[in-house]
């Protein structure tokens, strides 16, 4: 694996995992609502927040979720993948301040059609926030 080219879909093997972790500030919500265009009052005005069962502003799940894209992209498979979908299910709020730890792990490669499926998991400490599984497109070998 270079900066430039990550696994290979050779390289790829079952139980494989590889993680990225963040603490999420308050910079990180207000670019994420900047550049999503997602500015619901939730993730930026505590008023409004506290009126919500959270009690106080949560990050935006995608913003967690794009951690498991961090992963994807740099470590496993890492860069020359492609991301091919994600399947998400949110179980937890992240607050800020909150450090998130997402972890890929190969469960399924198909040398055959180029294609990698991962389990995905973002935590807090043991509290699951987010899961699902994601399907890439792995570079081959060249020959």
């Amino acid at each position: 694996m270079t900066a430039t080219q990550g696994y290979f879909i050779e390289d790829m093997t079952v139980g494989l995992a590889a993680s990225f972790t963040k603490t999420v500030s308050e910079k990180d919500i207000a670019m994420y609502a900047d550049v999503s265009g997602d500015t619901n009052p939730v993730h930026l005005n505590e008023a409004f927040a506290a009126q919500t069962p959270f009690k106080t502003r949560i990050a935006h799940g995608m913003l967690s979720a794009g951690f498991i894209s961090a992963v994807l992209g740099t470590k496993l498979p890492g860069p020359g993948a492609i991301y091919m979908s994600q399947t998400l299910r949110f179980k937890a709020p992240v607050k800020i301040g909150d450090t998130v730890t997402a972890t890929c792990t190969v469960t399924e490669v198909v040398p055959e059609k180029r294609r990698a499926m991962l389990s995905t998991v973002c935590k807090i400490g043991d509290t699951v926030v987010i899961e699902g599984e994601a399907m890439v497109m792995v570079p081959s070998r060249p020959k």
